[in-house]
């Protein structure tokens, strides 16, 4: 980790930035501030990356050694001083230690010092994003893309154009820091589409605009950095065909709306085939304004030639929506294990429970331990039984197929759909949301699952392949924050030899716990 003195000149620079910059790395510096903006038209202090929100893309090939130097100059307590990043959806297969969680995968890294991340792509290629993993501070700005591109994407005879401008964040925002407002918040102030967005009562702000040539077939990114809500996102007058979802290639299949949960990811196919206008992108919320009066959750969608004005198409009703069950992997399609309920080498329920403040996982909550899970392993700790925090840790055994299943009652799980996350895995859906039937043969394959409503037992399969310790966690960040989560120790005695931290991932924690409270 190195010192460094913050100079008053780069605060006022940072605090004037307000577009999107070039894409960044896979070799690139990341610098955390504080800086006050307005995507809204509403100002406030955020958190962000390069001094911009959402942070801008970070990018290359499948392959590639990412080494990205995280920065933290935090000056603003209320947000926290110290961070950390998760590269959401990469497998960190050997380098566990960069996974970002605080208190899993590293210690946070404190104000006024760096740290480097760093690990190969391997196998991997499609669509990501990345955020701090520490409390709900990535709720106050830190968050953004990331892409691994493949040269030899098998679906690239299906469009003309994959780059910067085809990338479609989804964001809710909030005008009140994280830390300051409800523990869960009934909805955001806005919806932010790449950064931009209007709120109920607030000024006509921009909002973001999407250009499109006639006639080209563009390969849309989108990616829900929300904190919380889900989105119906569609764009008036025209089809989505879906190629890719959180980052495994699917086979292709056409839409007209996509309902997608905070961390999930999908890439589709728009053709620029309508008349030349403009036509409103949308993204509805589940909470908040559900509307799309004066602007709000709106972005455009202009074609090369259209006036620069707003669009008056109107939205039509959606007749034939995204349906997970409707998506099949293009390679390997198959669920690990036997083809019956079960039939895998270690089978566990998550049963959910809520005592009004606070979310539990088999009569546990999570509570961050002072020492990170992985530290805990690499000092020699090995049996469930002696590791932190107790309830939340269950060990898998090496080289097995296992199924978890969630199952969803009236009362288990207020605030439902919950959509899960697993690190260091993609995972098959044999049972989604809304259905009852199983299917082994071609399931849906993905890092994030929407867990449904009462009456769901939405199930998933992966097989461990992968030592360390793993962060299984809903991601509604209010909900991470109130104890939601589960660390999956995978190949427990297998990790040390498996993983080797860097002496810089060694100092974080004494740098961090030497902090006074202001400090954290």
């Amino acid at each position: 980790m190195g010192r460094f003195i913050l100079p008053t000149s780069t605060v006022l620079c940072l605090a004037l930035v307000r577009t999107a910059l070039a894409a960044i790395g896979p070799v690139t510096d990341l610098t955390i501030s504080n800086a006050d903006i307005s995507p809204d038209g509403y100002t406030r202090a955020a958190v962000l990356a390069n001094g911009v929100f959402p942070g801008p893309l970070i990018s290359g090939n499948v392959g590639d050694n990412f080494q990205i130097n995280v920065i933290d100059k935090l000056s603003n307590e209320t947000m926290l001083k110290s961070t950390t990043v998760h590269w959401h959806g990469i497998y960190q297969r050997g380098t566990n230690w960069a996974d970002g969680p605080a208190f899993v995968n590293q210690c946070p890294i404190s104000t006024g010092n760096s740290f480097l991340y760093d690990f190969t792509v391997t196998g991997q290629a499609g669509t990501f994003w990345y955020h701090s993993h520490l409390s709900t501070q990535y709720c106050d700005g830190l968050r953004g893309p990331m892409v691994v591109y493949d040269p030899d994407d098998p679906h690239a005879d299906l469009y003309d154009v994959d780059d910067e401008s085809t990338i479609i964040t989804l964001s809710d925002w909030y005008h009140t820091a994280a830390k300051l407002g409800p523990a869960f918040p009934l909805g955001p102030d806005s919806v932010l589409i790449n950064g931009l967005g209007r709120y109920t009562g607030g000024n006509a702000s921009d909002l973001a605009v999407v250009n499109v040539e006639q006639g080209k077939r563009y390969r849309f990114r989108l990616i829900s950095l929300s904190c919380d809500p889900n989105f119906v996102f569609s764009i008036d007058g025209h089809n989505m065909t879906v190629i890719e979802v959180d980052a495994v290639n699917h086979e292709p299949l056409t839409v007209d709306s996509i309902q997608i949960y905070a961390g999930q990811r999908y890439s589709f196919v728009l053709t620029a085939d309508q008349a030349i206008d403009n036509y409103w992108i949308r993204a509805l919320p589940s909470g908040g304004t559900v509307s799309f009066d004066g602007g709000v959750n709106s972005a455009i969608l202009r074609y090369s030639g259209a006036a620069e004005v707003e669009p008056t198409t109107e939205r039509s009703m959606s007749t034939s929506p995204l349906v997970e069950t409707d998506l099949v992997p293009l390679d390997n399609p198959a669920a690990p294990g036997d083809p019956v309920v079960g039939g895998v080498d270690y089978a566990m329920s998550l049963n959910f429970s809520f005592n009004g403040s606070n979310f539990f996982v088999n009569g546990a909550t999570f509570v961050p331990p002072t020492v990170p899970v992985l530290l805990q392993i690499l000092s020699g700790a090995s049996a469930t039984t002696d590791l932190l925090p107790s309830g939340s840790v269950f060990t898998l055994p090496s080289n097995s197929t296992i199924e978890l299943s969630f199952p969803i009652t009236a009362a288990n799980a207020p605030g439902a759909p919950h959509p899960f996350h697993l690190h260091g895995h993609t995972f098959s859906v044999v049972r989604s949301a809304g259905s009852s039937e199983y299917n082994y043969d071609n399931p849906v394959r993905r890092d994030v699952v929407n867990t449904g409503t009462a009456g769901d037992n939405v199930t998933i399969r992966f097989t461990t392949d992968n030592p360390g310790p793993w962060f299984l966690h809903c991601h509604i960040d209010f909900h991470l924050e109130a104890g939601f989560a589960v660390v999956f120790s995978e190949d427990t005695g297998e990790v040390s030899s498996f993983t080797t931290p860097s002496t810089a991932w060694s100092d974080l924690c004494p740098t961090y716990d030497a902090l006074t409270a202001s400090d954290l």
